[in-house]
């Protein structure tokens, strides 16, 4: 096989998932902004991902968000996804928005919280089960405001104990996801604050257990590639929310603020054998005022072009160059692989795919948009809440 076809196979085996509450309504703290045509349940999120990936074709799995996606029968909204040629993929558990949760959920310093928290995540693990998920993601909104508020080191007892229980009811092929976040809604401590910490739980609880990275969770300047090269080298990394930040965490289209890092995330990914089914390639976004189909496909084009030019690195000159410590030359290989358009050689690989090489002026023409606007009157759209 040539390095092109290499690299365009690569290319046409990468999976995004999409996220089920980025196709509702939600946004900042301050307000949220309906749109006409959101979807007013999991199975009309479920229609809107499914033209995601039938004009991406890379698109093929939904992530769910339990209370949020919530339904009866959970066989059935599987079975919708699979009618639609797509699948349900990692269950997201809330421990955040419930008023029992004011002081934390699986680490609250009150037992009985404690247990509802954890028996919500069980809950999550059977609705798995169910799906034939096999990622259940865990991020907490767990901390402390104040100093003295309680006691750090008993908090990761307690978040180490119900992290235990639920781990143990994971089925064979099914893993946990544990994702960190810098801060917010904590402002003094987060129980879950950084990959260290994800980590270490992690590796207690057993190789099931794997760390995600949010590119939205960090303080200003981390070195998000670092971090990712670590936690592939120890087997560890499970996947990324991706998304793009200008400031905390924002939630707006991946590859928006600083597409040179996302290019340097793949990069590390591409470096340390990440582009395997293994690594779950995740969005996690927010879409208050921008349409939000056209933005998701934005942004799984974004990733597409990252990973097109962390596979066209030159491996062997940058190699090269690292080994005569000629650092500008390992720079300039570095870059000129940032540099290179890859756009036609996307299109090549969407046509090759039976695909239309223009995914936005696909789904612009497909009469989409205009559809669910006049059919989705009525009912209660689908949001944070819902």
């Amino acid at each position: 096989m040539t390095e092109l076809a290499a690299v365009k196979a690569a290319l046409k085996t990468q999976a995004v998932e999409t996220p089920s509450w980025a196709y509702g309504n939600s946004g900042t703290r301050f307000k949220v902004f309906a749109q006409a045509g959101v979807p007013r349940d999991p199975f009309e999120k479920l229609d809107d991902a499914a033209k995601v990936h039938e004009f991406t074709g890379v698109a093929p799995t939904v992530a769910l968000h339990i209370p949020w996606d919530r339904v009866e029968d959970y066989a059935a909204l599987a079975a919708h996804a699979e009618e639609l040629g797509v699948r349900l993929g990692a269950v997201n558990s809330n421990t955040f928005q419930d008023d029992d949760y004011r002081l934390g959920s699986i680490c609250h310093p009150d037992a009985a919280v404690r247990r509802k928290a954890v028996g919500h995540l069980l809950e999550c693990v059977g609705i798995m089960d169910a799906t034939g998920s096999r990622d259940l993601k865990l991020w907490f909104a767990d901390g402390t405001n104040y100093p003295g508020q309680d006691d750090i080191r008993g908090r990761q007892d307690r978040l180490a104990e119900g992290l235990a229980e639920v781990y143990e009811r994971l089925g064979e092929d099914q893993r946990m996801l544990l994702e960190y976040k810098l801060f917010e809604p904590a402002f003094y401590t987060t129980d879950v604050p950084d990959w260290g910490t994800a980590y270490a739980h992690c590796l207690k609880l057993g190789p099931r257990a794997q760390v995600v990275v949010d590119t939205g969770h960090h303080a200003p300047g981390t070195n998000i590639e670092f971090i990712v090269a670590t936690l592939l080298r120890e087997g560890r990394l499970g996947g990324f929310d991706f998304n793009s930040r200008f400031y905390a965490d924002d939630d707006l289209m991946a590859g928006a603020a600083d597409p040179f890092q996302l290019f340097r995330i793949m990069y590390e990914v591409v470096r340390g054998g990440g582009l395997v089914p293994g690594v779950a390639f995740m969005l996690d976004q927010c879409h208050n005022i921008e349409a939000k189909i056209p933005a998701i496909i934005r942004s799984v084009m974004n990733v597409q072009e990252a990973t097109a030019k962390a596979l066209l690195v030159d491996r062997a000159a940058l190699s090269a160059a690292q080994a005569a410590g000629d650092v500008l030359e390992a720079n300039a290989v570095l870059m000129d692989a940032y540099n290179t358009d890859v756009r036609p050689l996307l299109r090549e690989v969407r046509e090759e795919m039976g695909l239309d090489p223009e995914p936005l002026d696909a789904y612009r023409r497909s009469g989409w948009a205009e559809k669910i606007v006049a059919e989705r009157v009525g009912g209660r759209q689908a949001g944070w809440g819902a």
